[in-house]
């Protein structure tokens, strides 16, 4: 295979998985590590992508994903994600549900349950629990933001401050080794710290592939969260501040369950 070829079928690997490492890439594309080292260090110099520990990643920074292959990204683990964290709302529960991919697979899991309350400033979170007849559905309103369904903006805030529900489960695009949960728009960022600061608990979805990845708005930290589900064990250091903390770490294994 021509290496143009190749890399633009890294690209594609990267955009169904999140990120891969070097030994994967090697084995798929039957070539030698250096010839994909090769080729990710061309990607990456023309921004492509980035490189993280033994592979690479799908470039972030300033400008989020397109939602379409943020849907596309991990949707194994998201769903895993979803299912594990349904197993841990109860019934006749109050929720928040935010914007994200992973909140979505969340509420997929939500359709057959209930009775239930969620407030939300998702349109596509509300339109998956719509079937539920015995889910109340309460839309913050807001400015929509249509490149991902998101209502952001004072009013979504403001909506969110007439409720004290019992768990919030909220998405973010990033979290670094110190703890903190990051996003790349800041009225998303307002409407994310008004659901934290109005629920009894807090729990955090998010897949392996937000450890890689960089945002520039801080949401808050990880100290604030009653609980992390997510595919895959979190980095060392920052599984020993969640001790500390005392925010439980739910990993979801291939039947959705804990590992």
């Amino acid at each position: 295979m021509a290496s143009g070829l190749r890399r633009n079928d890294i690209l594609s690997v990267l955009r169904g998985s999140g990120q891969a490492t070097v030994e994967e890439l090697a084995r798929r594309f039957a070539v030698t590590e250096q010839t994909i080292r090769r080729d990710l260090a061309e990607l990456a110099a023309a921004g492509r992508i980035e490189r993280v520990h033994g592979g690479a990643a799908l470039r972030s920074g300033v400008a989020n994903i397109v939602y379409e292959e943020r849907r596309g990204l991990n949707a194994g683990a998201k769903d895993r994600i979803g299912a594990l964290v349904a197993r841990h709302v109860p019934a006749n529960a109050s929720l928040f549900i935010n914007i994200g991919t992973t909140t979505e697979a969340v509420a997929r899991h939500l359709v057959d349950r209930g009775p239930l309350t969620v407030v939300t400033n998702n349109i596509n979170v509300a339109s998956i629990l719509a079937p539920n007849e015995g889910c109340e559905i309460i839309v913050t309103g807001g400015v929509l933001r249509r490149a991902d369904g998101g209502l952001v903006g004072d009013l979504a805030s403001q909506t969110i401050g007439q409720f004290k529900v019992d768990i919030a489960i909220i998405g973010a695009s990033a979290l670094d080794e110190a703890g903190d949960l990051y996003d790349f728009d800041l009225r998303e960022v307002h409407v994310s710290r008004a659901i934290i600061a109005n629920a009894r608990a807090v729990f955090l979805v998010a897949d392996a592939s937000k450890f890689d990845r960089a945002a520039p708005v801080c949401i808050a930290s990880m100290a604030d969260v009653d609980a992390v589900f997510s595919d895959r064990a979190l980095p060392p250091a920052l599984a020993r501040s969640c001790a500390r903390w005392g925010t439980a770490v739910h990993v979801a294994n291939g039947q959705g369950a804990d590992a």
